[in-house]
C-alpha cells in the first residue's frame, strides 16, 4: 500500500514537471504512465470516472423512442431520444432486481426487462409492475435513475458526477473552429465498436499528431494529409486540435457547407475534447471516437461516421468508410504493439517534435496535470 502511494505520488509529480515544460522542450511521458494498473486505477478516481465523455451522436437517434446502449465505467447506459425530442442518458438496469433492460440499438414505445417484465416509458418512469400493486410499486415512487447529460455540436456527453462543471463553456473556442462546418446538423451513417489492447491515452495521443501520418499510413492518408503540411490550431484548457491540410495536387474531399472557406475545404480538422472523445471533422465526413477506458492495456472504442446533407453517393460514402477501417486497423496494430513494449525499464521520457506535429500532445498533458492536481488525496488508493 505504502509502496504504491509513494510510486503515484512520485509519478504525479513527474507528470507535473513534464506539463510545465516550454513548448519548444517538451517530452513524452515515461511507459509506466500507459501501464501501471495502479496509476490507471488513480486516473479513474481521480478524473476519469468525474469527466465529461462523449457517447455518440444525436442524429443516431433522431426519433422519439430512438435508442442506444453503452458503458461507461461501472454504470450500463440507455441513451434515448424521450416524447419530447430530449436525449436523455438513463441506467440501463431494471429497479427490481437489476437485469439490463435493452441491449444494442433500436426504437421502442416502451423498454421491458426480459426477467420479469417491469416496463419503463422513454422517460424512464416506470409504466408497469406485474404483481407488485401490493407492494406499493408504481410509476409515482419508481423511476431509472439519469445521468447528466448534455448536447454540444450535435455530440451526446454524460457525467457519472452530479457536481461536475458544464461541459460546453469549456469548449468555446472549439465551436468557433467547427461552425462553418455545420457539425450539429450533419447525418448519422454508421456506428462501431471495437475493443484495443492498448492504453486509453495512446489512442487519444495518436490521433491527436500528426507526426506518425505519413510513415504509419503511406497508402491510405499520406496522399491527403501528409505529416509536412500539418499544423497546430485552437487549443484550451478542455481541447486541443491541428488541421491536416491537403497538397494542391489533390481533389478537394467535397464541398460541404456554403459557409466553408476554400481553405477549411482544403482540410481536415481533428480535435480531442479531453479526457477521451478524439474527432476528424472534414467537409462532407465527421468520425468521432468515444474511448472507454476498461482497465491499464485495453478499451472499448466506439466511433461514428457522419456526413453533410446528401452530396455523398452511397458508394462515396462505402469508399470512405472502408478507407477510416483500414486507416485505424493500420493505428490499431501500431498501438497495440507499442503498448507491449512500453512496460520495458528503457521506455523513458523522450523529446516530443514541434508544435505543429506533436504540440497537441504537450496539451493533453497539460490537461491530465490539471486534473492530477485537484484530484482526490492519494491516500484514498489502496
Amino acid at each position: 500500500m505504502d509502496a504504491n502511494r509513494a510510486a503515484i505520488t512520485d509519478m504525479t509529480e513527474t507528470l507535473r514537471i513534464l506539463a510545465a515544460l516550454p513548448a519548444d522542450q517538451a517530452q513524452t511521458l515515461p511507459g509506466r504512465f500507459y501501464t501501471d494498473p495502479d496509476y490507471f486505477d488513480y486516473e479513474v478516481a481521480t478524473f476519469l470516472s468525474r469527466e465529461w465523455h462523449c457517447l455518440g451522436r444525436v442524429d443516431e437517434i433522431p426519433n422519439p423512442g430512438d435508442y442506444f446502449t453503452t458503458r461507461l465505467f461501472a454504470e450500463a447506459l440507455l441513451v434515448v431520444c424521450g416524447d419530447d425530442g430530449q436525449v436523455r442518458v438513463l441506467s440501463n438496469v431494471c429497479r427490481h432486481r437489476g437485469m439490463l433492460l435493452a441491449e444494442g440499438n433500436g426504437s421502442t414505445r416502451r423498454f421491458v426487462c426480459s426477467y420479469h417484465a417491469w416496463s419503463y416509458d422513454r422517460s424512464g418512469q416506470l409504466s408497469a409492475a406485474p404483481r407488485m400493486q401490493e407492494k406499493g410499486v408504481d410509476g409515482k415512487t419508481c423511476r431509472l435513475p439519469e445521468f447528466r447529460s448534455e448536447v454540444w455540436n450535435g455530440f451526446i456527453y454524460a457525467n457519472l458526477d452530479d457536481a461536475a462543471l458544464p461541459l460546453a463553456p469549456r469548449l468555446q473556442g472549439l465551436n468557433q473552429l467547427l461552425a462553418p462546418y455545420g457539425t450539429q446538423g450533419m447525418r448519422h451513417i454508421q456506428s462501431f465498436e471495437e475493443e484495443w489492447q492498448t492504453n486509453w491515452k495512446c489512442l487519444v495521443e495518436n490521433f491527436m499528431e500528426s507526426y506518425h501520418l505519413s510513415v504509419v499510413h503511406p497508402k491510405t492518408l499520406h496522399p491527403y494529409t501528409p505529416t509536412s503540411l500539418s499544423r497546430k490550431a485552437l487549443s484550451g484548457e478542455a481541447f486541443t486540435s491541428y488541421c491536416a491540410n491537403y497538397p494542391d495536387t489533390v481533389a478537394t474531399r467535397g464541398m460541404g457547407a456554403d459557409s466553408l472557406s476554400p481553405e477549411e475545404r482544403r482540410r481536415s480538422t481533428l480535435f480531442s475534447v479531453f479526457p477521451t472523445q478524439i474527432a476528424s471533422q472534414a467537409a462532407t465526413l465527421l468520425v468521432s471516437f468515444g474511448i472507454q477506458p476498461l482497465a491499464v492495456d485495453r478499451i472499448r472504442v466506439r466511433w461514428t461516421l457522419s456526413t453533410y446533407g446528401i452530396e455523398l453517393t452511397q458508394d462515396e460514402l462505402d469508399t470512405r468508410i472502408t478507407l477510416w477501417r483500414e486507416v485505424n486497423l493500420e493505428d490499431r496494430i501500431k498501438l497495440e504493439k507499442m503498448q507491449q513494449a512500453l512496460t520495458s525499464r528503457h521506455a523513458t521520457s523522450g523529446h516530443l517534435a514541434s508544435e505543429d506535429y506533436e504540440g497537441t500532445i504537450a496539451d493533453f498533458h497539460r490537461y491530465l496535470a490539471r486534473q492530477m492536481a485537484v484530484g482526490p488525496k492519494i491516500t484514498t488508493v489502496a
